[in-house]
């Protein structure tokens, strides 16, 4: 990882983990409401490829001695302690049984936790292999997967290969990449090609699982090379709409760039209080005053919430198993 953190960076992370929250947000109304699909169709065309492909670019020192017993405390041990949490949260508010206890089938976002330890692994093979090569196999693999039933959400195995060429696509970009696509004139063309995708959608109807990549094609129909093509699709309408995003990310420091350093938190709680909302009466009462203003302040305040360093502390003991610095002050009856 890098020593000096580039502002830049913070900044990418600190929007695409608000886009992740505000998904998660706006996932109720989706049905009722053609915006909401629409806009819940365009964030995950993009949000969470351009954090894998992030993810990607800072995975560079993947072969250094000690790098994978490093990411597997970072990644794997907070996943399996999620999920041992969410299936005892998850039993207490929608009273499942044996079903959500299984370690190997990842709950809700904990899939990412998985699917980024494997694909830092992965690194180790394609790595062997030229650029052009190793992106030729992961697209191909990418593609293939679809087509086979056994390869699904279960260990996250579908999005693992499906959203492998993203990362490595990450890994091979270098920082004079993201010098190029922040120039003024490109980000006018990234303006343009995220609104053409924006309106087009309005107009395009498709089951927006396929953005999520975790299902394999009979889940979607018949099945034929068709649904190749399709991938294909959306692979280059992904990576377009992931690249345009972030050309237009700050790339100076500003108040926001210390909260985009603790994504990791707010990715891992922020799941807690929306399913709350969901099985309460907030989602009601959202949906009887819902508007896109609405639940965006909704999403920022709880995006910023989980991004401050209180919150770190109290949670770093079960994120990164450290110790909570925070210091209470003492009451005392002595004046």
């Amino acid at each position: 990882m890098m020593t000096n953190r580039l502002s830049y960076f913070d900044n990418a992370k600190f929007f695409l983990i608000f886009l992740v929250v505000f998904g998660h947000i706006i996932r109720p109304f989706i049905d009722e409401s053609d915006v909401m699909l629409t806009i819940y169709k365009f964030v995950y065309t993009f949000h969470m490829p351009a954090f894998i492909l992030v993810s990607g670019y800072f995975a560079k020192g993947f072969n250094k001695k000690g790098y994978v017993s490093k990411i597997a405390k970072k990644l794997i041990l907070p996943y399996l302690i999620f999920q041992g949490i969410y299936s005892v949260y998850y039993f207490a508010i929608e009273k499942q049984g044996a079903s959500v206890l299984d370690p190997l089938d990842p709950h809700w976002s904990l899939w990412f936790l998985v699917s980024l330890f494997f694909w830092n692994v992965f690194l180790f093979g394609a790595t062997k292999l030229s650029s052009k090569w190793s992106l030729t196999l992961a697209f191909a693999i990418g593609i293939a997967v679809g087509y086979f039933d056994i390869v699904s959400n279960y260990l996250s195995l579908s999005r693992t290969f499906v959203f492998f060429p993203l990362f490595l696509i990450g890994f091979y970009l270098k920082k004079e990449h993201f010098t190029i696509i922040t120039k003024p004139n490109i980000r006018v063309i990234a303006v343009l090609l995220l609104t053409i995708t924006f309106v087009s959608y309005f107009y395009l109807d498709f089951d927006y699982e396929w953005l999520f990549g975790s299902k394999p094609y009979s889940q979607f129909g018949d099945v034929s090379i068709f649904n190749a093509i399709i991938r294909m699709g959306f692979y280059t309408l992904t990576l377009i709409t992931s690249l345009s995003f972030l050309a237009l990310i700050p790339t100076r420091h500003a108040f926001f760039t210390e909260w985009g350093t603790r994504t990791f938190y707010v990715y891992l709680l922020h799941g807690f209080i929306i399913q709350f909302m969901r099985k309460g009466d907030t989602i009601e009462w959202l949906g009887d005053y819902q508007s896109i203003a609405t639940l965006t302040l909704l999403a920022i305040l709880l995006t910023t919430v989980l991004s401050t360093k209180t919150v770190k502390e109290i949670a770093s003991p079960f994120i990164e198993l450290k110790p909570s610095h925070l210091y209470i002050k003492p009451f005392s009856l002595n004046k």
